[in-house]
Parts: structure tokens; sequence; C-alpha cells
């Protein structure tokens, strides 16, 4: 068979599948079933906290939700595993357990479904901590396929543009997105504790300065000007300084009109603080604490792995001129 004609069977069988999931969806409404009205359910724990904290929950009901990730039907009882934000968990469902009609909605649930799940936190007998379901509940149904388990995500351009398919198949980026959330908890935490103010500067600009950028550039109807949109933090910054305000610092959004890689957006998230009275030695204490608090309040030591190399955070920062560098 040639790639012609791999591509036009592969599209035909995706298209299959499409329709199969859409006609499910549409036999669910007509039988009053319709998990889009569903618009609330009650979570009392995640995976990782049951898995964690086995011996708190053990033989205890819980609720979980999440995306069903994998689903192996046998007989009267399945296994599937339920994917959330901390990670995953095994569901064990009964016929016995959750009632026969229900159990036969359980069977046609897909790969990708969002479906919530009340049960008792058990092991089964080959010690995996999982759940033994009283009741599932469908709660959304998802009518686009994932991509092949084994195969996974790997599509560079796609990860990229469809962003939220790489989060759910993707352990490692969706903790990238915790872990930048709680960097920039921990910054604005300990900036908060020396005495600096968070301020937001304006991002249309007459004048975009402050790097060596190429701006986008965009017009105001109201005032008939040509403005551009900010490449850095700096200049309005710098006023609030000189307007008394010692200790100030943003963490705002940047523009720059330019390459375009896997590194390289044309938009980001900068930060830049300024501080009166005080020298580079004075900044480069900060900056020193600040890594160290980061790195201890996120990940609980300051001892970090980069490209194989571990780094100690902890100790102190070996300090050398531009010339030495």
């Amino acid at each position: 068979m040639g790639e012609q004609q791999k591509s036009n069977q592969t599209e035909q069988d995706l298209n299959h599948v499409l329709k199969a999931r859409r006609d499910k969806l549409a036999e669910l409404q007509a039988a009053g079933k319709d998990p889009f009205q569903i618009t609330k359910y009650d979570v009392t724990a995640h995976s990782m906290d049951i898995k964690e904290h086995y011996e708190e929950w053990e033989g205890k009901e819980v609720s979980i939700a999440g995306r069903l990730m994998f689903k192996r039907v046998m007989g009267k009882a399945s296994f599937c595993n339920i994917q959330d934000l901390k990670g995953n968990i095994q569901v064990y469902v009964a016929r016995d357990s959750i009632g026969e009609d229900a159990y036969k909605d359980f069977k046609k649930m897909d790969i990708g479904d969002i479906v919530g799940v009340k049960g008792k936190a058990f092991t089964t007998k080959t010690g995996e901590i999982s759940v033994h379901a009283d009741e599932v509940t469908l709660l959304s149904k998802s009518l686009q396929v994932l991509p092949e388990k084994f195969h996974g995500l790997t599509d560079t351009d796609m990860r990229y543009r469809q962003r939220y398919v790489d989060l759910i198949m993707n352990t490692d980026v969706k903790d990238t997105f915790i872990k930048r959330s709680k960097i920039l908890a921990a910054i604005r935490k300990y900036l908060g504790g020396e005495g600096f103010m968070e301020v937001e500067t304006p991002m249309l600009v007459a004048n975009a300065g402050g790097a060596a950028a190429r701006p986008f550039e965009t017009h105001f109807n109201a005032l008939n000007e040509d403005l551009k949109l900010r490449i850095s933090l700096e200049l309005y910054l710098k006023r609030l300084i000189v307007g008394g305000l010692e200790r100030v610092y943003e963490i705002g959004r940047v523009f720059r009109n330019e390459g375009l890689d896997t590194r390289h957006n044309p938009e980001f998230t900068l930060m830049e603080l300024y501080q009166a009275y005080t020298d580079y030695h004075g900044m480069m204490d900060l900056t020193e604490n600040l890594y160290r608090f980061v790195a201890q309040e996120v990940l609980g030591t300051t001892k970090i792995v980069y490209n194989g190399i571990e780094m100690d955070l902890g100790k102190p920062f070996e300090r050398i001129t531009m010339v030495d560098s």
C-alpha cells in the first residue's frame, strides 16, 4: 500500500472513530444523560494525596475526578486509570458495585473522557493503591482522540500549538507549568519580605526603550498616535524610583518582533526590580538570596540539576568581573 493510500485509510479510520464518539454523545443526550449539563462535582482528594497518605485514606470514601487514560474491560469487572492534576490512580469498577446500567454506561466510555469516581481506597493483590468504585459519573465526553499512548505527542510544532494536548500526554510539561507558578509565587513572597512593591507599568509606549530589540507597532485611533508594545520593563520602573518609591519590581509580558524558535517567543514574561540607596554589591546579594530562597521554597532544597550538572545554590556565589568572565 502506498503512502497516499495509507494516509487516506488513516484519515477514514479517524473520521469513523470521531463519528462513533459523537453518536455516543447523541445517545446519552437522548437518554437524558447529557454530560455537558453536569457543571459541578465534589472532589475530596487527588490521586497523589491518596497514594502519599494511604494510611489516612485506606478503606475510607473518596471522590476523585480526572481524565480516563486507560480502560481494560473484563466481563463483570474492569480496571481503568484516572489522570488528574497531581498524577494518576487505578480504579477498579465492578458491575455488582455500581449497578448493571451504570456498568453498561462505563463500558461505552472512551479514552479521554472526563469522569468522576466515588468509592473506597484499597490495595490490590499486586500491591497497587487503587479506588474501588461505588459510582462512576461521566462529566464530559471527549469528542477528539488523544495521541496514541505508545508514541505519545512528539511533534514539536503540534506540542506548542496544542499545548493543552501536550499537558495531557506529557507529565513533565504539566510539572513545568506547576513549578513556574510556584516560582512566581516564591519570588513575590521573597521580594515582599524585603520591602519591594509590585507595580504594573504601561505596555503601550511611545518609545520602546530599555533593550535593543525590534518592537511591534500599532496605532492608537483615539489620539491618532503610533505606539509600540514595550520590549522591556526598565524605563517606567526607574521613573517610579525617581518618584520616591524606593523598592519596586514588575513581573510582566514584553514583546519583541524578532526570531521564533522553541527557546525564543515574540512575547514572554520578564521580571525586573530596582532599588534606591544601594550599589551593585547590594543587588548581587539580593539576587543570590532570591535564587536561594526560591529553590528552597519550590523544591525543598537548594541543590538543583541542570543539563546533568548539579549546582548547590546554598553555597556562596563566586563573584568575578566582566573582564574575567
